[in-house]
């Protein structure tokens, strides 16, 4: 049978009104963006989509644009993370007696799974459709926040089935145990338990047929009437087609029990209209795109920036049931939470630019937010580090939930407990885990000591400036002098003699050999970078980096070269260690500030050449357009902030730095019917420049805006020329 036409959907929207057309979710797919291809709603604790059968790096997600497999439509996925997990309760369409286990790519036919054409894919917000050739059934997915929906499209067949499949996961994670549980003839509910990078999830789950079906059995055969449980972990679900004919089955999904997840099925899918779910689901995704209008004459643009405002909104993902219920990061089950509870805190990589934005055009959802990490930490005792489906992954180094916390506060956010919030913030810096011990003892992290000892040391600089700027505003002098001095730990690793920041002993000498380009993975003192990359990781004091190179020149100078300068990281760097401009990495986030430092050194003409030039070449339409991983929202929030024109820098309090903007026009709603205009006055590509900045009229003096006064709404104006300006640098 030829492959046939894509499944049809209701007429779509003009583009004029529908900003999801200007959406392309295959942005990131290819290359090592890492991003989750399927259909979900904006925070949606759903996201479901494709599993392909090859697994790897690229895979993390589940999915890679070079893959033309797929075993599963999984209701789980990761997006842009480096390292993978997930890919839960997957449903596969089938015809005849096809064998219950992972088939390879090279033979899919010895299991579950089929090739598909590209052509045949349709990817949008909200909605994903593929054409499965070797069953020839079309699958059509959409979802709301807690449930997904399938219509699969069957040819003529008397053994057309469903299988449901328990084992599947994006990762190599050690199933614990499986329940599937027959109720009726269109019902299936029950559970998996899993240990992966979560290492302890649950997820549960009630499951519908549109019409009933015609037999029923598990991977343990043939499953008697007066037994409908089962402990193994496929289930099929047999049914007569004819050509033509559609079978639809809708998912919920719950973190804590089958009646919750009853409970989010029937009040979030009553019925059985898929295209009214598609379109609220899009209608969703429309409404929160909206947050932002720009106007540009550019498409590319348009096109790169509305991707990745989709893509800032995938995670945090909302993980508590429609009444509140959720599972804790201490596994015990909390009834009736009064606000929204979420996962997927990737936060040493959003805490620099996602949760920023989320200030900005999502201000309704911080306290919540801040809210759920607090109560992650009464349940774990401490502020979450990368937290997934219930668990402390503790992935990554620092406290960077600290930071989003400070910012909050700093940023003046109601409904946050602010003592409450404080003290988990210090609680968590004064912990003996992950090298914190060494800091308090030495006021450093020691490389013989602690491995990547420096890059913890580095960012918890970051997060105990942070709760510095907060014991301040609280008027906790004490501890604010405390953190204030433990943020300055950079300064134990500067080399003044290299002018790089280095790995020190426990006895105080630098380690040598010394290769400032080096890098090896989980070994040496760097995480995922070298000494070029991380000599710049002091955003929080860049006046205090100026003075340890011995002024503005020295420092502008070594920041040029960075730029510029080639060398090998070695056969045993990061494959995150991407996007490389000289040894500035845009595919990792430590590198996400430093194009914004040549302001702080007087030279805003050098960060408007270096924004413009990273947004040029980091980012493109196609499936290879981002330069690294996407890390749940921080690489496209980075474009989205330099593209308006500015980028918060210090990691709390809201100043934001002027670049470069390549809008012509935006809009921002920045909460309760206050709008934030921006007007780019003479914009195009030989004008990158500012050459002055008007806030409601008035000048702005400085090479900043604080995060206040966009709050309150208003218009921000920039004057671009094609002149540098001409600044004197001591």
């Amino acid at each position: 049978m030829p492959i046939q036409a894509q499944p049809s959907l209701p007429q779509k929207q003009p583009l004029s009104a529908s900003l999801c057309s200007w959406v392309d979710p295959k942005i990131g797919s290819g290359g090592h963006g890492h991003v989750f291809i399927g259909a979900s709603v904006p925070f949606g604790l759903v996201q479901l989509g494709p599993t392909n059968v090859t697994t790897g790096w690229d895979w993390c997600s589940g999915y890679h644009d070079s893959d033309h497999s797929i075993i599963g439509f999984s209701h789980t996925h990761l997006n842009g993370t480096g390292c993978s997990d997930l890919g839960d309760i997957a449903l596969m369409p089938a015809i005849g007696d096809v064998p219950l286990s992972r088939g390879t790519k090279e033979q899919l036919n010895s299991g579950l799974g089929s090739t598909f054409d590209k052509k045949t894919e349709r990817v949008e917000p909200g909605f994903y459709a593929v054409h499965l050739d070797r069953f020839h059934i079309d699958a059509e997915l959409t979802t709301t926040t807690r449930t997904g929906l399938h219509r699969y499209t069957f040819p003529k067949s008397d053994d057309a089935r469903i299988i449901i499949d328990l084992k599947q996961s994006v990762s190599n994670e050690t199933q614990i145990e499986v329940l599937l549980n027959r109720e009726n003839n269109t019902t299936i509910t029950g559970y998996r338990h899993s240990r992966g990078w979560a290492n302890n999830q649950k997820l549960y789950f009630a499951l519908e047929f549109s019409r009933p079906m015609k037999h029923w059995f598990t991977s343990a055969g043939q499953s008697p009437s007066t037994r409908d449980q089962q402990f193994h972990p496929y289930g099929v679900a047999v049914f007569d087609t004819c050509d033509q004919s559609t079978i639809m089955v809708k998912v919920g999904l719950s973190l804590v029990s089958i009646d919750n997840a009853k409970a989010n099925l029937k009040t979030e899918q009553p019925g059985w209209d898929f295209d009214k779910i598609v379109s609220q689901a899009q209608q969703a995704w429309n409404t929160e795109l909206s947050r932002i209008s720009i106007s540009t004459a550019d498409d590319k643009i348009r096109k790169i920036f509305y991707t990745a405002l989709y893509h800032t909104m995938i995670y945090p993902a909302v993980c508590s049931d429609i009444q509140g219920d959720y599972r804790g990061a201490d596994g015990k089950i909390y009834r009736r939470s009064p606000h929204p509870q979420y996962t997927g805190y990737s936060l040493w990589d959003t805490y620099r630019a996602l949760h920023p934005l989320m200030t900005l055009i999502h201000p309704e959802k911080v306290p919540a937010i801040v809210q759920s990490m607090l109560d992650i930490f009464d349940e774990q005792g401490k502020l979450p580090v990368w937290h997934l489906m219930g668990c402390e992954t503790n992935c990554m180094v620092g406290n960077p939930g600290i930071c989003v916390v400070a910012d909050a506060i700093m940023k003046d956010f109601p409904g946050i407990p602010q003592e409450k919030a404080f003290q988990a913030m210090k609680q968590s810096a004064m912990l003996d885990e992950r090298g914190l011990k060494f800091l308090k003892q030495y006021g450093y992290i020691p490389y013989d000591l602690e491995p990547e000892g420096l890059s913890k040391c580095m960012e918890y600089a970051i997060a105990d400036w942070s709760i510095a700027q907060t014991a301040r505003k609280l008027g906790k002098e004490q501890d604010y002098q405390y953190f204030l001095t433990r943020s300055q730990a950079w300064n134990h690793y500067f080399d003044p003699q290299t002018q790089f920041i280095r790995g020190r002993s426990s006895t105080g000498q630098f380690r040598e050999p010394f290769n400032p380009f080096q890098a090896v993975h989980r070994m040496n003192d760097y995480t995922e970078g070298n000494a070029w990359q991380y000599t710049w990781l002091v955003p929080h004091d860049i006046d205090g980096l100026i003075k340890a190179f011995g002024g503005k020149k020295p420092f502008l100078d070594k920041l040029d070269r960075l730029f510029i300068v080639q060398g090998d990281l070695g056969k045993e760097a990061s494959p995150d260690i991407s996007g490389l401009i000289g040894q500035y990495a845009h595919g990792n986030e430590p590198s996400h500030h430093i194009a914004y430092m040549f302001s702080y050194a007087g030279r805003p003409d050098k960060t408007a050449e270096k924004v413009r030039e990273i947004l040029a070449t980091m980012y493109d339409i196609t499936p290879e357009g981002l330069c690294g991983n996407e890390d749940m929202g921080q690489m496209s929030a980075w474009y989205i902030l330099s593209a308006l024109g500015f980028y918060q820098v210090e990691p709390a309090g809201g100043k934001f730095v002027f670049g470069s903007p390549i809008i012509d026009k935006a809009t921002l709603q920045v909460g309760a019917g206050k709008l934030l205009n921006i007007i780019v006055h003479n914009n195009g590509d030989t004008r990158p420049y500012i050459d002055r900045v008007k806030f409601n009229g008035k000048k702005v003096d400085t090479n900043y805006i604080h995060f206040k006064d966009m709050a309150a709404g208003g218009t921000l104006e920039f004057y671009m020329t094609s002149t540098p300006p001409q600044i004197p640098v001591e």
